[in-house]
């Protein structure tokens, strides 16, 4: 029995159904046809995006990108449950999971919409104390805004830099815009476009915790990345 079947993955905001034309893969006994779009928020579509499915069974990752439609298809293992993902802008993997039936043959057509978050912190960006200078161990983070950047060359960011209250305003102020400066360097150094990454300092204005205590000062002591504009 030949099963059509239409389903969701639930990564991120707006799901909606899909309807697709006739595929040129053909599901079997053993795997099926995954027709999948893929949407940002505002409904357009997202070319060169990679999802992910990993088998819960033996850990294989399959994977395909999406064309300049937003679509790919790909033909998997059916009989095994998958998490299904899609890494965002912070390197977060953000995932569902799905299972496929066995013994059927099975076509699923998917709907993706997701959407980036506007502003995040990297967690693991880190100066030496006082100074705008860059440790070694936030260049994995920073090198993987990179690749983002590198991939999604439409994109537009604003590095901020923001501190916690200790020490004189104009100090913070000064400090925070020149930790944002360094990063903003580093991007560029690496290839990303100059007029895509701007840098600014917040000084110790926008606090996100109690500078009260230890735990709310290194929060407030951060690193954000917003995005400005995706260009499509």
């Amino acid at each position: 029995m030949k099963l059509l079947t239409s389903t969701t993955l639930i990564i991120a905001t707006i799901i909606f159904p899909l309807r697709v034309n006739a595929q040129d893969l053909t599901p079997d006994s053993l795997n099926a046809v995954l027709n999948v779009h893929v949407l940002n928020e505002r409904g357009t579509v997202n070319a060169g995006d990679t999802i992910t499915f990993t088998s819960a069974i033996t850990g294989k990752v399959y994977s395909g990108v999406t064309s300049d439609s937003g679509r790919f298809s790909i033909l998997i293992p059916n009989g095994c449950t998958y998490a299904a993902g899609y890494r965002d802008m912070n390197g977060q993997m953000r995932s569902s999971d799905i299972e496929l039936p066995a013994d059927q043959l099975i076509r699923m057509n998917w709907k993706l919409t997701f959407e980036l978050p506007r502003v995040y912190t990297l967690d693991n960006v880190f100066f030496d104390t006082g100074k705008a200078t860059l440790r070694p161990k936030s260049f994995i983070e920073l090198d993987e805004l990179v690749e983002v950047m590198l991939f999604k060359t439409e994109l537009v960011i604003e590095i901020g830099g923001h501190t916690d209250n200790v020490g004189k305003d104009d100090y913070n102020m000064k400090l925070s815009q020149a930790r944002a400066g360094t990063v903003r360097n580093y991007l560029v150094k690496n290839g990303v476009n100059k007029l895509h990454v701007k840098a600014k300092g917040y000084g110790e204005s926008k606090p996100v915790a109690y500078n009260t205590t230890p735990e709310g000062r290194q929060k407030n002591r951060r690193t954000e990345v917003k995005i400005l504009s995706r260009g499509n």
